[in-house]
């Protein structure tokens, strides 16, 4: 069976009413919306999802990343893997854009991070959804980024520390 092609995914966020819309026309209300020297911080409840209560996203424009972390539902509940996507950020002094380029990184801590989302990406550029230009740009983000990763150990803490990011990760 092969992936699905969809259009690209553009999210809009809105730092002064605090709403992030996304590309399928669905708008949410953030419990936490800030923009820092490294990029846009957010955070909102997840009540359609049975094990995350909530999701906290940063995007790091100079990277070209999008990183999310799910906190369970339950406080006895584990965490999966962090995530760091590679997207395309447009943002003036009110709103961020980030184009989503379906290829990204999966980091569990403790252990390997791992490629993910790479037969959406085939599909998508296969089926040209994805121009090449961005298909470039995600290979080069999602490669320099395992390899920094890597030589941090897989640690998310300690990459963004490594580049410049002094707040740690997944936020408490």
């Amino acid at each position: 069976m092969g992936a699905i092609i969809t259009p690209q995914l553009v999210d809009v966020v809105d730092t002064i009413t605090s709403v992030r819309s996304y590309s399928s026309g669905t708008r949410r209300r953030l419990t936490a919306c800030s923009v820092e020297r490294w990029g846009l911080r957010m955070e909102y409840l997840t009540p359609e999802d049975p094990f995350a209560g909530s999701e906290v996203t940063w995007i790091l424009a100079e990277f070209g990343l999008r990183l999310v972390h799910q906190r369970p539902r339950s406080r006895h509940g584990r965490s999966g893997p962090s995530v760091l996507t590679a997207v395309r950020v447009e943002r003036d002094h009110r709103f961020w854009q980030t184009t989503d380029l379906l290829l990204g990184l999966a980091v569990p801590g403790g252990t390997s991070a791992r490629i993910v989302r790479s037969e959406e990406f085939a599909a998508a550029v296969a089926g040209r959804v994805l121009p090449p230009r961005d298909a470039d740009l995600a290979l080069r983000t999602v490669h320099r980024t395992l390899e920094e990763v890597s030589m941090q150990r897989h640690d998310l803490s300690r990459w963004l520390l490594s580049s410049g990011i002094f707040e740690s990760w997944p936020p408490r």
